[in-house]
Order: structure tokens, then sequence, then C-alpha cells
């Protein structure tokens, strides 16, 4: 009879019961959002925007406010493809969806906010952190794709591949966005989102690789056809990163704590080094993730990227060295995951060492 019963109450509610179906297909680990039933809400006491705040932050949104956002996106100089402007963009058009569809729920202010920051930044020539922002109406859906995101964000190609980085700035707003309707309850509307995000993941990711495969077929060219210069650009990307993980035992940064994959790596780039006569200097950086003391990730970056040093010196580079830790600034990838375990392989991106090769000249 139970069953019976369920099967008459989904026939009668069959939308309720999809978007049911549809909230289990996202994933969602935020507690407060696997409550079912009636009158079950997202109020003011769980984050949603009240009266005043919406009166506050009205002009923001405003059909005239916006507009001269895209205007003053739209002067910036420079390349109008890259992953910020991009972004910045798809933060403008989340926003005016959001607006049309008199959503009323906060979305709109934060998804003006984050494009006029980033396009404050940009006119400014301030630094940008590519990590996603934690926003008040919006929880994490789809864990996966935002895993397929940040490994795709973390490949050292994306950088060197202007074209593959606009699919990607959008696919991680076309998440947030997803993450807002799940917010409001509407995960229908939510999984609705998630094919085109899939595929300018899928862009972005193959635009990446063909990129790659470019970059080594010019590495393999014929010595002859190119200069010491061109060799140089060719053969070492502007950034080596060396996952922390895949040098150092577990909260290990001394040599102690060297794995013997890492020290092959170390040998590995510095025989690569030592091949570039038009290179002036080093600068090591190391990085460490978000979680514990910053004071700690701070000491601890900092003792990877004197270890790295340390290893290249012995290995014969004889390069200027500067080597410095960040601790946890410059994120690559952005984790909200509530099981740790989960959460630490989602941010081993942020775990970092990184070599930059500074030519003569430059």
């Amino acid at each position: 009879m139970k069953h019976q019963l369920t099967v008459l109450m989904c026939a009668l509610a069959l939308t309720a019961c999809a978007n049911h179906a549809a909230r289990d297909r996202l994933g969602i680990e935020d507690a407060t959002l696997l409550h079912s039933g009636f009158g079950v809400t997202q109020d003011e006491a769980a984050g949603a925007a009240n009266s005043q705040w919406i009166s506050t932050y009205s002009p923001v949104v405003s059909s005239t406010a916006l507009a001269l956002l895209q205007t003053r996106l739209d002067r910036l100089p420079g390349d109008k493809n890259g992953y910020f402007r991009a972004k910045a963009q798809c933060w403008i058009n989340a926003a005016q969806q959001a607006r049309q569809a008199n959503d009323h729920w906060g979305f709109v202010e934060e998804a003006v906010g984050q494009a006029a920051m980033i396009t404050m930044s940009l006119e400014n020539r301030v630094p940008l952190s590519a990590a996603n922002p934690a926003l008040r109406t919006v929880s994490t859906v789809r864990p996966d794709l935002w895993e397929i995101a940040n490994t795709i964000k973390s490949d050292p190609a994306i950088a060197q591949c202007p074209q593959a980085q606009p699919p990607l700035a959008c696919a991680e707003v076309g998440l947030m966005q997803a993450g807002h309707d799940a917010w409001r309850h509407s995960f229908s509307s939510a999984e609705k989102r998630l094919p085109e995000v899939q595929e300018s993941l899928r862009q972005s990711a193959q635009t990446a690789l063909q990129c790659k495969q470019a970059m080594q077929t010019a590495v393999s060219a014929p010595a002859q056809a190119r200069t010491p210069a061109a060799t140089l650009a060719a053969n070492t990307p502007p950034k080596i990163t060396l996952k922390a993980d895949s040098l150092f035992r577990f909260d290990g940064g001394d040599d102690a704590a060297l794995l013997p994959a890492g020290k092959r790596q170390l040998n590995d780039v510095a025989m690569r080094l030592k091949n570039f006569p038009g290179a002036r200097e080093l600068k090591i950086t190391g990085y460490a993730d978000r979680l514990g003391e910053k004071s700690y990730n701070l000491s601890l970056s900092r003792l990877r990227a004197l270890t790295v040093e340390r290893n290249l010196r012995a290995h014969g580079v004889s390069l200027p060295m500067i080597a410095q830790g960040r601790g946890s600034a410059n994120p690559l990838v952005d984790c909200r995951q509530s099981k740790r375990d989960v959460l630490m392989r989602c941010l081993a991106p942020n775990r970092r060492v990184e070599i930059e090769l500074v030519a003569a000249g430059s």
C-alpha cells in the first residue's frame, strides 16, 4: 500500500517527484537542501535577501547600471577572449537572465558584484584570483563537474591557450547559476543548465589539448629552423608547475621528505634548464592549500621552494635563483566538498611549486 500511495502522489505531483529525482542527480552535499516536504523554502534565516537588502542594492541591478557595466567591460583594451574578461561577461549575462526572470533572491546582486569586481580589477590592472567565490545564494552542485573544471584550469596548457579559457570561465559561471537554482530548491532548473556547462567544459579541454599538441609539434621541429630565443620559448613554458604531492611526502617539504618520483622530476627539470643559455634567472615559488594554519602553510610552502632550489643547484643548475613561499595564495582551484578526503583530493592542484624561467633581456 505504501508503494501504491507513493506512485499515486507522484502521479498527482509529477513535477515535484521529478524535481526530487533531479536533486539526487545533482550530487548535493549541503544538508539544508536535502530536506523536502511541504513548506520547505530558503527563507531569510537560510541566507535569502530580505526587503531591506534588496532596496539597498536595487540600483545596482537596474538596466542602466548593467548597461554601464557592459560598456566599461567593452572598453577594456587588449584581448577580449581572456579568462577573466570572459568571466565578467558571463556574470553580466547571468545577472541579466536572473533579472529578466524576476529572481529576487539576491543572485542578481551577487552576479553584478562579481562582474563589477573583475571589470574594475582589469581596469586598474589589479591581479585576480581564478578561484571561484563562495556566494551566499549559491550551493555546490555536481562536484564531479567542478572537479573537471578545476583539472582543466590547473593544467599548464590552459595558460598558453587563450582560446580555451572563455568556455572554461563560462562553464564555472553556469555551475554557479545551477547552484543558485538548487539553493532555491529548483532542482530541475539546475539540471537543465548542465548540458551547456558540460559542452563548454568539453570545448575548453579539447581546445587546450590541441594547443598542447601544437606546442609539442613546435618542440619537435628541426633545431636549425629555430633561433636560440625561439628554442627557449618552444622548449620551456614560462612556468613549470610541479605538484607537491608528487614531489614530497604528505605534509613534508625538506630533502628527507622528497619522494623517489620527486627526485626524478627535479633531475629532469635540471637537465632541461641547463640546456637553455638564454635564461637569466629562475623564480621558485611554493604554494600550499588553504587547510591548516596560515603561518604553517607559509612556512611549509617556503621550505618546499628552498628544497627545490637546493636540488636544482645540486644537479648543476647555476642560474641565479629566488625561492619564496606564498602559502595558500593564488589558488588554482576552488573546492567546497564537505568530506575531508574528497576535499583534499580536489585541493591537490593548489599544493605546488612553480618555477618561472626569466629569459635574458626580459
